[in-house]
């Protein structure tokens, strides 16, 4: 059985500009409990007394709701004072830092191997009387085991009868690669198959899952994760990454609630101001989602474009986006959402509409899409445009008034004009109502102005633009839809003009 240690609270917050709050620690800590992980590593000692109070009230929780053994904090070789933070706080696990190889010792502390091993055998017979349960962190272990083996094997051989629970190999400056890691990993539970191993990841060389992966191949029994990677430098291994890797790679059986990783993983990014890139395995924004239409289309032939990282695991479902590489099927698919059904000339029709948004932003949402339906298909409904543009431009400069030159036809027949304006589109309608004057026609008087984002809408896909009129004493409306707001507020125009030519 594999066991998960997460150290989100602890590693995670080492983090730049990462601080978390004692209700924030609070909600995380429960979020990942809920989540099954089997240890937390929460704080490290002696940091601050905010930290101290946090600690306390997590461990306070943590003791109501019998998962006291789940918590450890982060202690050094100090004699009794992390072990005294630690008690008092309410908590009693210690993950004792110590020192994974000869360069560390010798050239950080400047002591002897044995000098070392006797301070960190005071602390553990210390913990012991107090009922502190002890693991021990060998730091630098990556380096040590392999430029000073010797004094790795000398580590534990000297430590191995104290009431130690577990060995902790971390790769602390993250240079390890999925060979050697195998490796090294391989040849401790080889030489100590008595004893229990955790492995700790960091992510310099972004290999920190496909190293998780060969600890646990060489026989590792733990793994030391974070939510959303976290963690100092370029962080940890990426607990919704793991899980999933251990699951579907190695066919590990765990015990933890995949549907709850969504919430822990978007929990933290809130917490901690750090964003989730939108392509991250498992918990970006855009990962379950196809934008090709051909994959749309396969996903209605028997999932043919799916793999085994269903987004309904994870608390998640599949998206269809709407852009310019959409097809039919990726727009029937968010219309099967919405429970609406339209024919297929209309179909043909809303998927051009919906491409050429695409040519001018990223993507539509499938809250968009009534709007640009009813847009379409009632702009369709419209008798012959007897008003068109054929061409216009809109120039804005420093310190000048916007400038709009229009080329229209009126039934057949073309007319030019231009105007300056206080913005782009009244230059735009002064250009308008020239030729208007020019031609002895009347012009509508503009009485309302409103821009909004459908609802659910993006602001990088489209606005819709209502404008209200009154012509000859009658008030109506006419809706623009675009990805520019002045050119959805140009279209509304144009359909206003047609409105009234009727």
């Amino acid at each position: 059985m594999i066991e998960i240690m997460d150290t989100t609270l602890r590693d995670g917050e080492q983090t730049s500009g990462v601080s978390f709050a004692a209700h924030e620690k609070l909600s995380i800590a429960q979020a990942l409990i809920d989540l099954g992980v089997n240890r937390l590593e929460i704080a490290s000692a002696r940091v601050s007394d905010g930290e101290f109070q946090a600690v306390k009230r997590v461990a306070a929780w943590a003791e109501r709701m019998g998962h006291i053994q789940k918590l450890e904090v982060l202690g050094f070789v100090d004699g009794d004072v992390s072990l005294k933070w630690i008690q008092e706080a309410g908590c009693r696990v210690v993950n004792l830092l110590c020192k994974g190889s000869y360069k560390h010792v010798t050239e950080q502390l400047r002591k002897t191997p044995e000098q070392h091993f006797a301070d960190i055998r005071s602390v553990i017979n210390l913990a012991t009387a107090w009922g502190i349960e002890v693991n021990v962190y060998l730091e630098d272990w990556s380096n040590g085991i392999k430029n000073s083996p010797e004094y790795v094997f000398q580590f534990i051989d000297s430590l191995r009868d104290l009431p130690i629970k577990r060995f902790m190999l971390p790769d602390t400056l993250g240079i390890l690669n999925p060979g050697n890691t195998y490796e090294y990993c391989k040849e401790m539970v080889t030489r100590y198959p008595d004893l229990k191993f955790d492995f700790h990841a960091h992510n310099d060389y972004d290999l920190a899952v496909a190293n998780v992966y060969s600890a646990v191949r060489a026989g590792i029994g733990g793994l030391h994760t974070t939510l959303n990677g976290l963690g100092e430098r370029a962080g940890n291994a990426p607990l919704s990454s793991v899980l999933a890797v251990l699951k579907d790679q190695l066919g590990v059986e765990l015990k933890l609630r995949e549907e709850k990783i969504n919430y822990a993983s978007r929990l933290v990014e809130t917490f901690s101001g750090v964003h989730i890139p939108p392509n991250k395995p498992i918990i970006g924004e855009h990962v379950f989602t196809q934008c090709a239409g051909v994959h749309a289309d396969g996903d209605s032939k028997n999932n043919l474009y799916c793999n085994d990282l269903l987004p309904e695991r994870f608390g998640r479902v599949r998206e269809y986006a709407l852009g310019k590489t959409s097809g039919k099927a990726n727009i029937r698919k968010n219309l099967e959402a919405l429970g609406i059904d339209i024919d297929e000339d209309s179909m043909r029709k809303v998927t051009a509409r919906i491409i050429e948004l695409g040519d001018k932003k990223e993507m539509v949402t499938t809250e968009d899409l009534p709007y640009i339906i009813s847009d379409v298909l009632h702009h369709d409904t419209m008798a012959d445009q007897r008003i068109r543009i054929l061409n216009y431009s809109l120039s804005l400069a420093q310190g000048l008034k916007p400038v709009a030159t229009l080329k229209i036809e009126i039934n057949g027949e073309a007319y030019q004009e231009s105007a300056s304006g206080d913005g782009q589109y009244d230059a735009f309608v002064r250009a308008l109502r020239k030729i208007y004057t020019d031609l002895g026609r009347p012009f509508p008087m503009l009485t309302n102005y409103s821009v909004s984002i459908p609802p659910g809408g993006r602001t990088d896909a489209f606005v819709q633009t209502v404008i209200s009129w009154n012509y000859a004493g009658v008030d109506f409306k006419t809706r623009g839809l675009d990805a520019d707001q002045t050119e959805a507020a140009i279209k509304a125009t144009i359909k206003m003009l047609n409105k009234i030519e009727q």
